[in-house]
């Protein structure tokens, strides 16, 4: 409850104050001359990623309810039937409430890449339901049924147990990083 003196105090501190006319701030890329080598190279990568993870890929869209389940081929059932069980320890979480796709497709990739950097194999994502759209329909949660199956790092993934989210969230399990391609750390 905010009493007389508070709103005297907001109003004397906000006297002077100009309401602004756009609260959207003007962006200005950096032109390619002013990046560095490693830094153009970081974006191209970025890019890349970003536009592997295609909108068209369209396997069905789904109800609310319905359960979400990928395997790669060369998973073992064993392994599988684990994830659907909630068997493995989640090591990582990502919360997508709230975020629209395009923000949320970025959130995805950067999460996803940075678990395999951190070895971290079995994740869970929050996509949500879909009541709070427009459309009472699962926006993100068709779109993680896409991105997901379109990652390589992604071994497999399904609808989490009730107690984590059930067919608002998602297991991920995850591809171990490659000796090879791990990148040293000093």
């Amino acid at each position: 409850m905010i009493d007389d003196s508070d709103s005297a105090l907001f109003r004397e501190a906000m006297q002077g104050v100009k309401r602004l006319t756009s609260d959207k701030l003007p962006i200005t890329k950096p032109t390619s001359s002013t990046l560095s080598k490693t830094k153009r190279a970081y974006l191209d990568k970025e890019l890349l990623d970003e536009e592997m993870v295609s909108d068209d890929y369209d396997p069905t869209e789904l109800e609310t309810g319905d359960e979400l389940s990928y395997k790669r081929p060369g998973v073992q059932n064993s392994i599988f039937l684990k994830l659907r069980r909630g068997r493995f320890r989640i090591d990582g979480d990502l919360d997508l409430h709230g975020m629209i796709v395009r923000i949320a497709q970025i959130e995805v990739i950067k999460f996803l890449r940075e678990c395999q950097r951190r070895g971290i194999y079995c994740a869970r994502i929050v996509h949500g339901k879909g009541y709070g759209s427009q459309q009472k329909r699962p926006v993100l949660k068709n779109q993680i049924n896409k991105w997901l199956r379109q990652r390589d790092e992604v071994l497999a993934f399904c609808s989490a147990r009730q107690i984590d989210g059930g067919t608002g969230a998602v297991y991920v399990l995850i591809r171990r990083e490659s000796k090879k391609h791990k990148k040293r750390e000093w």
